[in-house]
């Protein structure tokens, strides 16, 4: 009995040296040392015998177990997917660095060379072709060039406009309706000779540029055909709020006539149809100068390089002190360009204002609510995020 106690108690100590030394966990150098010197191996072991092969037994387990303990510890400290340590990891990145680069040299210089890929993209090219002329001889179809680049041209393009500073880019500001009543004026003195505006009516200058009194008395200048009347003949009348702009040319054709051809386009949604929008609008009617050496204008067009091509059928209108202001604004050619950029700008986007008042008042309305709703988020989850959970592990006796 004595010589199991003082086993067991070597077995201990020999326990809180491996704990000591680092070597194995203090958890299982306690379930070893557990294991083997249990009371009931102490009673089951009266002989010196027995006592000296569970002495043995135990001390196999608790080596297996140390040596696991130590080589599970030392594999986790540095084991990774490209190796052991952080030295194997690098190793293993430059050998894959190196095999890339020689793989991809091997591969550009033998298997896709020049050559080839001309054959390639020829090949491509050819079956594209044929492809396109089936799908439009057979379908009507017309498919899009996929193989086709093309590099950007001044002469055929135009040169880009530069970029503007308009006060009524910003978020928190309207259009100058200043501006856009001596606009109008602009359009109606120089403009209106050759530009229809047939989607602007007299009635969406109200309230705008100019009251219903002064509307009424420019639409009333101008005579519009109406009818039928009861003899089922038409007629000419003042003009009302509800009519249209005026025409320069009753149809195309005469204006081509007048214009040698070239056909002036509709002032209505110009802003919006180009690129480029007040930019290249302000650009192109100052832009005019002669053509560069070696660049010639046939007659009857005019050298411009922010219209694509270079050649513009209209010629310069916009000069200084053309047109009077009524409020006696500076009547520069600048001014003039800028002034009159602008109508069209409010003609192509008349609800500019209104959407921005919407979308200011919509964000202020959502910054309310957005704020709400976190307060009442944390209002409803406060009592589940503001629960704690203590886990208190068993307590582990030692032999």
């Amino acid at each position: 009995m004595l010589r199991t106690l003082g086993l067991a108690a070597s077995g201990r100590a020999f326990a809180r040296s491996a704990v000591a030394s680092g070597a194995v966990p203090a958890r299982s150098a306690a379930l070893s040392a557990a294991a083997a010197f249990t009371p009931a191996a102490a009673a089951a072991a009266p002989s010196s015998s027995l006592t000296s092969a569970a002495l043995r037994a135990s001390s196999r387990r608790f080596a297996s177990s140390s040596s696991a303990g130590a080589s599970g510890s030392g594999s986790g400290a540095g084991a990774g997917a490209f190796g052991k340590s952080t030295g194997d990891a690098a190793l293993w990145l430059a050998k894959a660095t190196a095999a890339s680069a020689v793989v991809g040299f091997a591969v550009s210089e033998l298997v896709l060379t020049d050559e080839r890929t001309d054959a390639m993209a020829n090949g491509a090219a050819s079956a594209l072709s044929s492809l396109k002329a089936m799908a439009k001889d057979h379908l009507g179809l017309e498919l899009p060039s996929f193989l086709e680049a093309h590099a950007f041209s001044t002469a055929d393009d135009g040169l880009h406009p530069a970029h503007y500073p308009w006060d009524y880019r910003s978020w928190w500001t309207t259009y100058d309706h200043s501006a856009i009543r001596r606009g109008y004026q602009v359009y109606r003195e120089i403009c209106a000779a050759c530009h229809s505006m047939d989607y602007i009516h007299w009635r969406n200058l109200v309230g705008v540029s100019h009251t219903e009194a002064e509307a009424k008395a420019m639409a009333a200048e101008y005579e519009y055909k109406d009818g039928p009347d009861d003899k089922g003949e038409y007629f000419m009348r003042p003009g009302k709020l509800a009519d249209p702009m005026p025409r320069p040319y009753p149809n195309e054709e005469a204006a081509r006539a007048a214009n040698a051809g070239a056909y002036p386009p509709d002032l209505s949604c110009i802003v919006r149809a180009r690129h480029g929008e007040e930019d290249y609008i302000f650009s192109l009617l100052l832009g005019y100068c002669d053509p560069p050496a070696g660049v010639t204008v046939r007659e009857g067009l005019h050298y411009n390089p922010y219209f694509p091509g270079g050649a513009i059928g209209m010629a310069r209108a916009i000069y200084d002190e053309v047109v009077e202001y009524e409020d006696g604004t500076p009547n520069n050619a600048s001014q003039l360009a800028k002034d009159v950029t602008q109508y069209l700008a409010w003609a192509s986007y008349p609800e500019h204002d209104e959407r921005k008042k919407f979308g200011l008042k919509t964000l202020a309305i959502t910054s309310i609510l957005l704020g709400f709703s976190v307060w009442w988020k944390r209002f409803k989850w406060s009592y589940i995020k503001t629960r704690k959970f203590v886990y208190k592990p068993p307590k582990i006796h030692e032999v």
